[in-house]
């Protein structure tokens, strides 16, 4: 049995709030007082500052009154931080979960910023952007090689970002050229057959007034993990892409900026796996997966209170074990899979865009551009429009385990297995046009944006032969976005400022029938009858103001505080998915408290914070405490409804409501130390504590028997985590222009629930990694490794069933399903700049 690291032991948010606020005070009476020096520090006569966009105008990152982490790409490069979960590791109060939907892959990563964890697969509360514009997915902002800065802004961004900015946003921006002939070459080689390739060109099309800069990257490793059932390797990731960069600046007030990406994401079948409730065994008695239970859960057979009756639920409880069965899972692509996947009918996605066997296959485009005028020295115009096409399609073996000992007469496999196709089309297009202005002790921005995204889901699979019949095509779901916003910062001292934010947004959503049309077989959400295709089913507009005020208060050239309080608005969705099932399965999702269209989520939050330099300058920091109250909180609500007409007997519905509250509260403490010349230490933790008030899920009851999960936690995230790294470096002796560095960095997160009734955790993840390079002139090598002390802790933790031919565990929860982390990779990186 693995063994894990101990939990650290629990402190109380007030402490910590305390503490961390207390060490930033200590610090700035460290750093003298120089009353002739600027309240506002010109970043550009800072060596080691930072600037940052979190309010829609460039400030030092210490001087910005909003909780922002930023990585530049110098740091993203030292780091080898290339992915969204490399990120989410290296940054506190951040998580990845990717098992949302019953499959551990890059199909659909949620991030979790504070605690804010999204209770339904297509909910977000954080949203991403490049170089300020929208964009779908996670995938899209870690496409963009060499980003010049990632910025990580935390808590409500309602004003500034717009819609889905619940818990935050994550900002990439691209490099400009600076009009020079200048490119770069990167290649990297590792274990398991990583391997990286990257170029970047960029130089004068007129001079300084037309440049351009063009940057192409393909990625790929094998997975860590062996398949038991033929050996293949599970995790297995590729990814390739391009981008274009072209910048105009035909007079100084003018800067026009036009970027275009593609990316293709194409893997292998995910590394996961599932710990078992109960024993899989074939009829000849042959056990194929062993039970990994620890204890016996009351639940509920209906898991609605005062209903159904007691049912006994074998259960993972406490901190989940390590693995005592094979990884395995039926993943050779044979030709009836091949033959599934080239179906044309009820798809949502062309065939030319389909994954051709298990794994995942993602497309994406992405082009925005930026327009700049400077009216005046006091006035400024911005537009902004983007554009977004993203389709992609993943296949998996849905039971998860070697199912090859139990024999079928239907499957074309000849034995029982479950092969399910999901695939999803997401396209959007974003404007937005802003004037800023700045004079004397004032400084304001207003604008306007728009947003339309639309987007198809569907997919299917079976125990049988596979026919189109299975697959169920989703309608278009769109929602039309449109904001005016405005931030205005006065100083009413030369020290002290204050600021007021706002958007007045309208979000109308739409739901419309398949392009084949469709029948509604029950009036229990919407009439019953036939539709016409892409006729409009549903349509519901919600009108909300997200209002922000900030004081900050410059206590000294080195020191600065504020507090803020914040509104946000999460969109409303629609339960579309129902509509697509028989009159009983709709009857028995109205019956558990489904529903077609869910109110907006809202959030208050409340934040103080410090930020500043000591030391001479040689140690930044920035320490922060919120507290946030979540409500109208959407939560997922999935039902196993008998159903006739499926192979199975079964039909898994997914539904949503408004369904909880929640508080959540923590301290947040990232500093940056150069002790020396030669010795630099960065350092960050997080506590992001959770309380909640009041949930409702009738699945959780099931399994559990609860109904009060009052003073629980949230689900998916990390209550503590942080980051040291600690780096030597400095001139190699005797070597002109020569440099030498080494860096060391420790990721810990705490373990993860796998629901809000505190059932079952992940073990607390620790992750090292090392890195050591030498420079001169031109050239640059590497040596790392990753997962040092190779370090199995679970990646991802939910909830999921034993899905074996009988069926008889899939009523209530009986797995646990968990992601499979990358194990310890040694590699070698050359840089040549040209």
């Amino acid at each position: 049995m693995t063994r894990y690291p101990r939990p650290i032991r629990s402190l109380s948010v007030f402490h910590l709030a305390a503490s961390a606020l207390a060490m930033g005070a200590t610090l700035a009476a460290a750093g003298p007082a120089q009353a002739s020096e600027p309240a506002a520090a010109d970043a550009a006569n800072d060596p080691g500052a930072i600037t940052v966009t979190a309010r829609k105008r460039s400030e030092d990152i210490l001087k910005v009154p909003v909780t922002v982490t930023a990585m530049t790409a110098a740091a993203l490069e030292q780091r080898g931080i290339v992915s969204i979960t490399d990120l989410a590791g290296s940054t506190p109060g951040v998580n990845v979960n990717n098992s949302s939907s019953g499959h551990a892959d890059r199909s659909f990563q949620q991030v979790v910023l504070r605690g804010f964890t999204p209770s339904t697969t297509l909910a977000t509360t954080t949203s991403m952007f490049i170089d300020g514009v929208p964009v779908s997915s996670p995938s899209q902002v870690t496409s963009v090689s060499d980003p010049a800065q990632v910025d990580v802004v935390k808590g409500p961004q309602s004003a500034y970002y717009g819609r889905n900015t619940f818990a935050g946003a994550i900002n990439v921006t691209t490099k400009e050229p600076k009009g020079e002939w200048a490119g770069t070459m990167t290649g990297m080689v590792g274990t398991r057959a990583n391997y990286r390739l990257q170029g970047t060109v960029e130089g004068p099309i007129i001079g300084d007034m037309l440049t351009f800069r063009v940057t192409g990257e393909r990625f790929s490793k094998n997975g860590s993990w062996r398949n038991a059932y033929d050996g293949s390797t599970l995790g297995d990731q590729k990814t390739t892409t391009g981008s274009a960069l072209i910048v105009f600046k035909p007079s100084p007030k003018l800067t026009m900026k036009l970027f275009g990406m593609m990316s293709e994401d194409r893997d292998g079948a995910p590394a996961q796996t599932r710990l078992y409730g109960y024993d899989i065994t074939t009829a000849s008695g042959t056990k194929v997966a062993a039970n990994q239970s620890n204890c016996t859960l009351n639940g509920n057979s209906r898991g609605v209170q005062g209903f159904g009756s007691t049912v006994s639920n074998a259960y993972i409880c406490g901190t989940v074990p390590g693995l005592i069965n094979p990884i395995s899972a039926n993943t050779v692509n044979t030709d009836a899979i091949k033959q599934f996947l080239a179906l044309t009918s009820n798809r949502v996605i062309p065939t030319s865009d389909s994954v051709d066997g298990y794994g995942l296959l993602r497309k994406s485009q992405h082009a925005h551009t930026a327009v700049n005028y400077k009216i005046s020295s006091d006035l400024t115009a911005d537009f902004l429009a983007g554009y977004n096409r993203e389709v992609w399609s993943t296949l998996i073996d849905l039971d998860g385990f070697d199912s090859s000992g139990f024999p079928s007469t239907t499957n074309p496999k000849g034995f029982y297995d479950f092969p399910y196709l999901v695939e999803r089309r997401n396209l959007d297009w974003s404007m937005e046009g802003r004037l800023a202005y700045n004079h004397g002790p004032l400084r304001a921005v207003a604008g306007v944006s728009y947003l339309k995204a639309d987007t198809w889901s569907g997919g299917g699979g079976g125990t049988g032969a596979l026919t189109a019949s299975l697959l169920v095509p989703g309608g278009k779901s769109e929602n039309r976005t449109t904001g005016m916003f405005f931030g205005l910062t006065y100083d009413v001292l030369p020290n002290l400022s204050a600021s007021i934010e706002g958007r007045y947004q309208i979000d109308t959503l739409g739901a419309y029938a398949r392009s084949g049309g469709q029948t509604i077989a029950s009036s229990a959400f919407i009439p019953a009858g036939t539709y016409a295709g892409n006729a409009l089913l549903v349509q519901q507009t919600y009108k909300n103001f997200t209002p922000r005020a900030i004081i900050n208060w410059q206590i000294n050239p080195r020191t600065m505080v504020y507090a803020s309080w914040a509104k946000g608005v999460n969109p409303a969705q629609f339960n579309t998915t129902i509509l697509a099932q028989t009159a009983s399965v709709q009857a028995a999702a109205l019956a558990a408290g489904g529903q077609l269209t869910i109110a907006p989520e809202k959030i208050t939050n409340y934040e103080i914070g410090m930020k500043g330099k000591a030391l001479d300058g040689r140690l930044r920091y920035t320490a922060a405490a919120y507290y946030a109250q979540w409500r109208n909180q959407i939560n997922a609500i999935t039902i196993v409804a008998a159903d006739p007409t499926t192979s199975t007997g079964f039909t898994f519905i997914n539904t949503s409501a408004n369904s909880g509250s929640v508080d959540l509260y923590g301290v947040e403490l990232d500093t940056n130390w150069k002790v020396s010349d030669l010795v630099s230490i960065e350092a960050g933790g997080a506590m992001n504590g959770s309380d909640i008030k009041y949930f409702r899920s009738t699945t959780i009851s099931q399994l559990t028997g609860i109904y009060d999960f009052s003073g629980k936690e949230m689900k998916y995230t990390s209550k503590y985590s942080a980051n040291v790294g600690l780096v030597l470096g400095g001139e190699l002796k005797n070597v002109a222009d020569g440099k030498w560095f080494t860096r060391l960095d420790w990721n810990f997160k705490s373990g993860v629930w796998s629901n809000e009734a505190n059932i079952a955790k992940t073990p607390d993840a620790h992750k090292f990694n090392l890195r050591a390079g030498v420079s001169k002139g031109r050239f640059a090598v590497d040596v790392f490794v990753n997962n040092l002390l190779n370090d199995k802790t679970y990646t991802s933790l939910t909830d999921n069933y034993v899905l074996d031919p009988s069926f008889a565990h899939s009523a209530y929860f009986s797995a646990l399903l968990v992601g499979l982390p990358d194990l310890r990779t040694f590699g070698l990186q050359l840089k040549v700049k040209m």
